[in-house]
């Protein structure tokens, strides 16, 4: 298990630069974005799909910092209404795996997407309760929808041998655990999580349950590393879903935070751990998004905290259960 960045925050900087700064301190792994609302900043998709040249170069300058890739990053809804908005969100979805294919990477990063509630609908509706009944019925139509697209995508993803990993996120349609469990047993195993727990903390979800319960079906493909910290003065009288600008630090419900802002070393050290026992030994990717704090900073506190706390051997044997 080794610490990687989502490289966004860096966008401003030559990659060569990025890569150098990350490398120095001691991260071992970068997360790309190629697409959707990462950005393509450091990586020009199309270019890459059509120059095995181009590809070379970027694998080589990756090889001069010691670094990896462990994901290719296109968040974005081709669930969309609107047609062209989705029609876009698909074919980046769709290069990317062609790309990471291409490039001998794994995974490509995503979120689920939403749809509208129904098909004269246009704009997307993130349906959080049953009630009134018509919301239910929208539900439906939603996975309906859902599963048609993401059955045709997760057969392009196996046939490119590439993992499919999608950040449950709120405003998307997979949003929680059973959730996108309930997507990947409707597709294939190339579709599964990239466990993001900033937005599970606010919705009240046991980040170390939810592992483990992903891990019982092999379904954690990649781990981003963001914090997340609830302010109960606000949460107590007007709750978590809290549509305050982010910009707005203190009178929000909750905030994105850097590693170790939101919860202790020590939780981060079991996150770690649970995710070593259900089989994870990919990269924990820092996605910085910490409106308190500049992105090196957020960046270098988050890789200092979990510098801490990844284990960067492989167990020996239990030479003391014998």
């Amino acid at each position: 298990m080794d610490v990687g960045v989502l490289t966004v925050p860096l966008g401003g900087e030559p990659l060569d630069d990025a890569l150098a700064y990350l490398a120095g301190l001691g991260v071992g792994a970068v997360e790309l974005g190629v697409g959707g609302f990462p950005g393509e900043a450091h990586v020009d998709r199309r270019r890459l799909l059509n120059d095995a040249d181009a590809r070379a170069d970027l694998l080589a300058t990756l090889d001069e910092h010691d670094l990896r890739v462990s994901a290719l990053a296109t968040h974005n809804n081709p669930l969309h209404p609107d047609e062209e908005t989705a029609a876009e969100a698909d074919t980046e979805l769709r290069e990317a795996i062609d790309l990471a294919a291409a490039l001998g990477v794994d995974t490509v990063t995503c979120f689920s997407g939403l749809p509208a509630g129904g098909p004269n609908d246009e704009v997307p509706n993130w349906i959080t309760a049953p009630w009134p009944t018509e919301h239910a019925d929208a539900h439906d139509y939603q996975w309906e929808v859902a599963t048609d697209y993401w059955g045709s995508l997760a057969e392009h993803a196996a046939d490119a041998g590439v993992d499919v990993a999608i950040e449950m996120h709120p405003n998307m349609l997979v949003y929680e655990p059973h959730s996108l469990l309930r997507l990947r047993e409707a597709t294939n195993d190339r579709v599964g999580a990239n466990f993001d727990p900033s937005h599970l903390y606010w919705q009240g979800i046991d980040v170390t349950e939810a592992i483990r319960l992903l891990g019982e079906h092999d379904a954690i493909h990649h781990v981003h590393a963001k914090d997340t910290r609830v302010y109960e003065a606000n949460a107590r009288t007007k709750g978590v879903l809290d549509t305050t600008d982010y910009t707005e630090e203190p009178d929000r419900s909750w905030l994105f935070r850097t590693v170790g802002y939101g919860h202790g070393e020590e939780h981060w050290k079991d996150v770690v751990s649970t995710l070593r026992m259900v089989g994870y030994d990919g990269a924990l990717s820092i996605e910085h998004e910490d409106s308190l704090t500049s992105s090196r900073e957020g960046l270098e506190k988050a890789v200092d905290v979990l510098g801490r706390a990844v284990f960067e051997t492989q167990p020996g044997e239990a030479y003391w259960a014998e």
